[in-house]
């Protein structure tokens, strides 16, 4: 017999007839195998899902930590307005409606402050409204004898009617939706209620009390206590937006005139096509941004956005990017485009797309600048003059291309200028998928001129402060573009 030592390991081994080794491996009985088997079963079955789900949650608050703030506000709050219910005096005052107050918060408590604001002035005006005409009509059905069970059900099926056809209305659906929702539910409470209730007007001026309370405190806690703003987020959402135009368009036009022989390691080409996928961002951005505008109307002036800051031009401001988006989209599909571009032909252009697209993308910048530090800028006139001779020079570059119908077996060269450059003659085939690129380049420079007017038009409205950084290079030198 003989013993090895491998890899920290004890290994037995036993001479046989043939003259070789075998390896002595220990017998295991089945009580054993049965734990080596229940270890294993507990280790797959219990251990690993909780470990996923432990490491799962503590990622979400780790890359958002006001996630992680907006539920410890919210069991703060729960923990104050339970006081009402535990404490003997507060609960006499209150009467046997102190639940009224949790749900409250349960219900209105939400993320951001205008969201807050939203639900709390919503529950609070419809409770008051509804309770209101549930008194009203309780009393004509009472004054009606034996019609009252009448009475108060056609009040009932007229209010729900009209309350349910107002929340069809996109003006008062965006607005006061919750609002409509919470008015049928306290009016059937209080005027069907009222019906087997006596002291009516105490049970109504209870819950409307208790739900004063619980309104009060999720507004004190949901603003004094780190606040998220919906407009501070709508606000850095369009800033960021630019951004990832800016860098969509530079990722495509570079992607399309780069030299085939050019080689880049695995985390270049990944952070290169998360930047070409930007522009999808933006697209699906819709629905976020105009539900934070009309979140951000609730909430009071805050940082730097006054309380009548124009928000709803953030979703001028917003559809005017998705239009560039658009171009950006079609853009992609010229990466994908089946015909083979000739590099002669892709050399023509280079120069002057990459030059429009340069120009493009420092006005993006500037916006986002702008957005950035709430300042007018100095030199967005002067980009945007630069853009506009850049897509003349594009324009002039597309008509001054040689075109034939047929490709020739051999190119012919024309005279020669005083560079020593030759005019290559191209075919139509050739040139149509290097053209839909330049005129979506074009294009693409109309709408983000559209996009700055709406962001100078936000600045004025918005009374931006002015720039103060001094205007660089000489005046001279550069003129407003004329129009023609």
């Amino acid at each position: 017999m003989a013993s090895n030592v491998e890899a920290g390991k004890l290994e037995w081994r036993i001479s046989v007839d043939n003259k070789t080794t075998e390896r002595l491996v220990p017998k295991s009985g089945p009580t054993k195998r049965f734990f080596l088997w229940l270890k294993a079963l507990i280790l797959k079955v219990v251990i690993e899902p909780i470990t996923k789900f432990m490491r799962k949650t503590w990622r979400i608050g780790a890359d958002d930590p006001a996630k992680v703030v907006h539920c410890l506000k919210v069991g703060l709050a729960l923990s104050l307005v339970c006081i009402f219910y535990y404490m003997r005096p507060l609960y006499d005052g209150v009467g046997g409606n102190a639940m009224w107050a949790i749900m409250t918060v349960v219900v209105v408590f939400e993320s951001t402050v205008g969201a807050t604001f939203y639900k709390c002035v919503n529950r609070v005006v419809a409770t008051i409204l509804a309770g209101s005409l549930g008194i009203a009509v309780h009393w004509v059905a009472t004054l009606s004898g034996k019609a009252e069970i009448f009475v108060i059900s056609f009040s009932v099926f007229l209010f729900a009617f009209a309350a349910t056809y107002s929340r069809f209305v996109p003006s008062f659906k965006a607005r006061f939706d919750y609002g409509a929702v919470i008015f049928m539910l306290t009016f059937s409470l209080v005027s069907v209620g009222g019906y087997r209730v006596d002291k009516l007007i105490d049970m109504a001026q209870q819950r409307v009390s208790t739900i004063a309370i619980g309104t009060s405190i999720c507004i004190v806690i949901t603003v004094f206590f780190c606040p998220i703003w919906a407009g501070s987020q709508l606000h850095r959402l369009v800033q960021c937006n630019f951004v990832k135009l800016a860098d969509s368009l530079d990722g495509y036009v570079t992607e399309y005139f780069k030299n085939k022989d050019v080689s880049a390691n695995e985390n270049e080409d990944e952070d290169t096509n998360m930047k070409l996928q930007g522009f999808k961002c933006v697209m699906n951005s819709k629905g976020t941004e105009e539900a934070m505008a009309n979140l951000a109307r609730w909430e009071p002036a805050h940082g730097s956005f006054n309380f009548r800051h124009p928000w709803q031009q953030y979703v001028k401001i917003g559809a005017a990017m998705r239009r560039c988006a658009y171009c950006l989209e079609n853009l992609s599909i010229c990466m994908d485009y089946e015909t083979e571009v000739q590099d002669q032909v892709k050399k023509h252009f280079r120069e002057t797309c990459m030059k429009l697209s340069a120009s493009s993308s420092k006005i993006l910048r500037e916006l986002a600048d702008m957005m950035k530090n709430t300042r007018r800028s100095s030199k967005i006139d002067f980009l945007v003059f630069d853009m506009n001779s850049a897509v003349q020079e594009l324009q002039q570059t597309l008509k001054t291309v040689p075109i034939q119908t047929n490709k020739p077996e051999v190119e012919v060269p024309s005279d020669e200028d005083n560079n020593g450059d030759r005019t290559i003659l191209m075919s139509l085939h050739e040139v149509i998928p290097v053209a839909t690129l330049v005129s979506l380049l074009i294009e693409n420079a109309a709408r983000i001129q559209t996009t700055v007017e709406a962001v100078v038009e936000l600045a004025n409205l918005a009374d931006f402060k002015p720039d103060s950084k001094k205007k660089t290079g000489d005046s001279n030198t550069k003129q407003p573009p004329l129009s023609s």
